[in-house]
């Protein structure tokens, strides 16, 4: 019997701050007040003691071991003996909110550079594309039959310049 969903709003659960002033903060639940709100403390992330809506929380993957209801120093201990900074920093949820941050960041002259990049990176890739395309219809794995070497490519000749009517 598999359950569907893996994270709960119980004591002891880290959260990412969504929305309202705290927004971007880690906090941990302390106590579930009711079916909208939480007991929420963030001694290392600077946010005191204090109830939040749990539509403005996003549940992450850790939880930590402290007793119902603890203080913030038991909190903060806590906090300290699981790295919940070092973890939370390695994962790629804060990875993707950092490069959301830094693309806002952004300069004109950054996404100028940016789209440079881009365009240089997609001609390289479309030129050993075109090669390896090449050499599989030389050698007759691309689905064509096979092509002699010196036949790749037609000569073209010059047409002569039409001639201009009479005036």
């Amino acid at each position: 019997n598999v359950m569907p969903f893996a994270r709960y709003v119980q004591p002891g659960r880290v959260a990412l701050v969504a929305d309202g002033p705290l927004k971007g903060k880690l906090v941990s639940i302390v106590d579930v007040i009711d079916q909208t709100r939480a007991l929420v403390d963030g001694p290392v992330t600077g946010v005191s003691r204090q109830q939040i809506r749990l539509n403005q929380l996003h549940l992450t993957k850790f939880r930590m071991k402290y007793p119902y209801t603890a203080p913030s120093r038991i909190v903060r201990k806590s906090w300290t003996e699981d790295k919940i900074v070092e973890k939370w920093t390695e994962s790629q949820w804060a990875k993707k909110l950092a490069n959301k941050e830094k693309r806002a960041q952004m300069t004109d002259y950054d996404r100028f550079k940016l789209s440079s990049a881009r365009v240089k990176r997609n001609r390289a890739r479309t030129a050993a594309f075109k090669s390896l395309k090449v050499k599989a219809a030389r050698g007759g794995t691309f689905g064509k039959k096979l092509i002699p070497k010196g036949a790749e490519k037609k000569t073209r000749t010059k047409k002569a310049p039409a001639a201009k009517p009479a005036k």
